[in-house]
């Protein structure tokens, strides 16, 4: 476990960023635009312990991609309707413009040196919201969306309205990436681009043989391994991923067994938004405790979760960690093998 950082603060932020525009939604009868407000409110976890200034760059930033995300995502669900797709027509359309979105979305947060790294958040928001049949209309949605950003924006900043909790306003210029910066974010937008399109190829041709749907949830877990400084780092949290959602489910089975209320489901959201935020820089496994029912009770806003939901969920995340490891593992592999391969030469 690693020493606190002022984590209490990110989370209550974080988990008022989502209740406020969710629980708006339940009053207001508007249950079918709860995803978009989800993930809206996912503007409120960059900037974690910045100055206020630099935190309110980075969340014009980060909200901004967020609602780029949402925008394709809800188009691409459009898509197969308007083009006429067949059912697999549509997954395999949702699985390329999701590894696309990975690939795309991983090289736009390097450069804009976002934290948390990478587009895990970014492949969640677009394919969950692609992956909805009966979408309610773009501009309700994005409406939706574009106003939670916005409240996010004012949580961040929301301290300054006691003088003592006031920190100078700057607006400091980022910094460039240099050049071996910008190679090492190709680099990595490459890996995310095959991490994720080889889970959810693996995840689709897997699911229609064991009738499971959903492949995101594979492309999701398998992008996960890919943050962090080293290898061994990068391999412990894919194994930890698969622990956390396996615990994280059991959490989540319990919460269905008490039948919540919808403005009860928004205080388990707000609650598990908490805990995530808590820990996600102290302790992966805890934190996926809470990401996992977090990312799945959202759905419970608007339809029952179908049986056999958890089981496919764990199996998806097997798919998708393993791919994610196996993308970290390959570079290493290849140049012990290019080494013996030169010796044998020589």
């Amino acid at each position: 476990m690693a020493p606190a950082n002022k984590d209490h603060q990110v989370a209550v932020r974080c988990a008022v960023g989502v209740f406020v525009p969710l629980l708006s939604l339940v009053l207001l009868g508007r249950l079918d635009l709860a995803i978009f407000a989800s993930f809206g409110a996912f503007t409120g976890i960059y900037g974690r312990n910045e100055p206020h200034g630099r935190r309110l760059i980075l969340q014009l930033r980060a909200g901004a991609l967020m609602l780029a995300v949402i925008l394709l995502g809800a188009l691409t669900a459009r898509a197969g309707e308007v083009f006429a797709l067949t059912p697999s027509g549509s997954t395999w359309l949702q699985v390329l413009a999701t590894t696309l979105v990975a690939g795309g979305c991983s090289l736009i947060v390097a450069w804009w040196r976002l934290r948390p790294a990478g587009s895990l958040f970014h492949i969640f928001a677009f394919a969950a919201i692609a992956s909805i049949h009966n979408q309610p209309p773009l501009w309700q949605g994005m409406l939706v969306a574009a106003l939670t950003v916005g409240f996010s924006l004012l949580v961040g900043l929301s301290s300054r309205v006691l003088p003592s909790r006031r920190q100078p306003w700057s607006w400091p210029r980022p910094a460039r990436l240099s050049g071996v910066e910008h190679r090492v974010a190709r680099l990595e937008a490459v890996g995310y681009l095959v991490a994720a399109g080889l889970a959810g190829t693996l995840a689709t041709l897997i699911g229609e043989w064991l009738g499971f749907g959903h492949n995101y949830w594979a492309m999701v877990a398998a992008v996960v391994p890919l943050v962090g400084h080293t290898t061994r780092h990068r391999l412990s949290r894919g194994l930890q991923r698969i622990i956390g959602t396996a615990l994280g489910l059991v959490l989540l089975a319990l919460i269905l067994l008490l039948e919540p209320a919808p403005w009860q489901t928004v205080l388990v959201i707000a609650a598990c938004q908490f805990g995530a935020e808590m820990f996600i820089a102290r302790q992966y496994v805890l934190a996926q405790v809470f990401v996992t029912p977090l990312a799945l009770i959202s759905t419970l806003l608007v339809a029952p979760v179908p049986a056999g939901t958890l089981r496919d969920r764990f199996l998806e995340t097997v798919i998708g960690a393993t791919v994610g490891v196996a993308v970290v593992l390959a570079p290493a592999v290849w140049r012990r093998l290019s080494a013996g391969g030169h010796s044998m030469e020589d």
